[in-house]
């Protein structure tokens, strides 16, 4: 085959790839993580609580040109065929033919999570794509050192960080393959030039409190479980297929390292398998987290496969029948099969449909999910909102903070099973709610207590000082007598286990008129739970439930 034909090969692949993926997009529903993207990109800003603002920027370029599915997928479904072209491009290959080419995209093909970052839209997207061109920069850069690298390295350094946080490990595992690297004034003008493209999101950081860094840090730590450590390793098979992440490795076992770029490959690979087992030890880990590491096997594997026959055989044997099963699964992803509902693939639109069609055009709030307001926004078109508790946990809607908009106004509050709740039902969907004529949440009250407790024992009596302040422009009315009146707890917080106790405080707070700040006296006496460590804190509680106050600490109570 004559070097025309298998450029016209390959690109008439690519683009059945781009074509296959397209259809894909538009034909299944959109996931939940993807609504609430969605409204990253409709209030644009350089960083957001969960992640870097690149899937922001990549879902506002998609709305410009569509609307509905492709209005969030587009750019998804274009960025995906764009890391393809990147990472054949850092493969290189001198004498491509018609086998060549097939394998390159069957391993792709074969690499189930992969395969979904070319439709569904998350900040993996960008990540993998800006993981080939960092591979592609880095590659040039140890043969040639130009400027041209250079300016490479610090875009894709930048756009990775701008992607997702695993940016920093998939930059740190290519320096440890080559420290000597760091000898380069050349790769440290990189750097710095990435870090002064950073600066916007550095900055919104610092102005937000560090959200992100504090979220993903501190409060995604669960603790250890033996189900953590257990279910790893079945779900890297499941993100990879066993086939392939069982290639890679007999490769890194049996293969030597002949170059400074194979071994940046190896290390990708065994850094994120190895570090996020680590990280098990404190909490779940998502499966798709190592995701980035699938760009250096379908490397490896392939440059094996050009040397090893072997390797080639099991490419065309092995891994061809799991396209099939991979095919297959993407097909019935359009349907509404139970088990399909049952992976949030299908069911929704009509869900929150019926939620509209009772809410009519009323704001909707929802207590605790992100995902519930994001979709009732995408399939509605109408704005909804989420209120956060100590019983969940702080999301982009505590900073965006919709409902300060809605104070004291008409809305409809979906969720709730008790008290002035109704059941709407209509043929299987069900769901509970009601009507109110003035909201009011208590989410951005601040309160500061004062001592601060390290060390009490069960049953001390402890005298405090607790500051409320009020920083909005309303009035928060502790005895709201619509549905929202508020009352005042002490907080013991272990792991998921909440302890509520309440508080009777010595001037009892009737009004916090916007702007205000109060301070009263409270004496509490330390319940007598189990000896240990926990947060503690005073919190105000109404129907949406215990607050995020921002006032809890470590604690530890000690037993008589």
């Amino acid at each position: 085959m004559n070097t025309g034909n298998q450029k016209k090969l390959f690109y008439t692949l690519l683009l059945v790839w781009l074509i296959v993926n397209i259809l894909q997009a538009v034909f299944t529903e959109i996931l939940s993580d993807e609504a609430y993207y969605g409204l990253y990109g409709k209030y644009l800003a350089w960083g957001y609580f969960d992640h870097p603002p690149m899937v922001a920027i990549l879902i506002k370029i998609s709305s410009l040109f569509f609307k509905g599915n492709l209005g969030i997928r587009f750019m998804t479904v274009i960025l995906q065929t764009a890391t393809l072209l990147f990472t054949w491009r850092i493969i290189d290959e001198k004498k491509p033919d018609s086998d060549k080419i097939y394998s390159f995209f069957i391993i792709a093909a074969s690499i189930c999570m992969f395969c979904a970052y070319g439709f569904v839209t998350t900040p993996d997207v960008p990540l993998l794509f800006f993981t080939s061109f960092f591979l592609y920069s880095y590659k040039k850069f140890t043969f040639d050192q130009k400027w041209l690298s250079v300016i490479f390295l610090s875009l894709s350094m930048a756009g990775l960080v701008y992607s997702k946080y695993q940016a920093v490990l998939v930059i740190g595992f290519v320096v440890l393959s080559n420290i000597k690297v760091l000898k380069s004034y050349k790769f440290w003008i990189s750097g710095l030039c990435a870090l002064i493209l950073l600066t916007p999101h550095i900055w919104w950081q610092i102005a937000n409190d560090y959200p992100s860094f504090k979220y993903h840090l501190v409060e995604r730590s669960e603790g250890f479980k033996w189900l953590y450590l257990i279910e790893y390793l079945p779900n890297q098979m499941a993100v990879f297929n066993p086939l392939i992440l069982g290639a890679a490795v007999y490769i890194i076992v049996k293969t030597k390292v002949t170059d400074l770029f194979t071994r940046a490959l190896y290390f990708s690979i065994i850094g994120f398998i190895v570090f996020f087992g680590l990280t098990a030890f404190r909490g779940h880990v998502e499966p798709h987290w190592t995701i980035a590491c699938s760009i250096p096997m379908i490397i490896l594997i392939y440059n094996n496969s050009t040397v090893n026959p072997k390797m080639f055989r099991f490419i065309r044997k092995a891994l061809v029948p799991t396209l099939v099963i991979i095919f297959v699964l993407r097909i019935l992803l359009v349907t509404n099969l139970p088990l399909v509902k049952y992976f949030g693939f299908s069911g929704k639109k009509e869900k929150y449909e019926h939620i509209e069609s009772v809410a009519k055009d009323l704001p909707v709030v929802f207590m605790g999910s992100f995902q519930r307001p994001a979709l009732y926004t995408f399939f509605t078109g109408k704005e909804a909102m989420a209120i956060n508790s100590l019983n969940s946990r702080k999301t982009q809607f505590d900073i965006w903070q919709f409902e300060k908009k809605y104070n004291n106004k008409p809305v409809f509050v979906c969720g709730f099973g008790e008290g002035d709740s109704k059941t709407y039902e209509k043929g299987s969907l069900k769901f509970f709610g009601y009507q109110t004529d003035s909201l009011q949440t208590i989410n951005r009250i601040g309160i500061k207590i004062k001592p601060s407790l390290k060390l009490v024992h069960a049953g001390d009596s402890v005298n405090l000082l607790v500051t409320f302040s009020n920083p909005c422009d309303f009035d928060i009315d502790f005895k709201h007598n619509r549905k929202f009146p508020v009352g005042v707890y002490t907080g013991f917080l272990k792991g998921e286990a909440l302890n509520l106790f309440p508080v009777d405080l010595k001037e009892p707070v009737r009004i916090i008129h916007g702007g205000e700040t109060l301070t009263r006296s409270v004496t509490i006496v330390v319940p007598g739970l189990p000896a240990g460590k926990y947060k503690f804190g005073i919190c105000i509680q109404n129907i949406f439930g215990p607050a995020i106050n921002d006032s809890f600490s470590d604690i530890k109570i000690l037993n008589q």
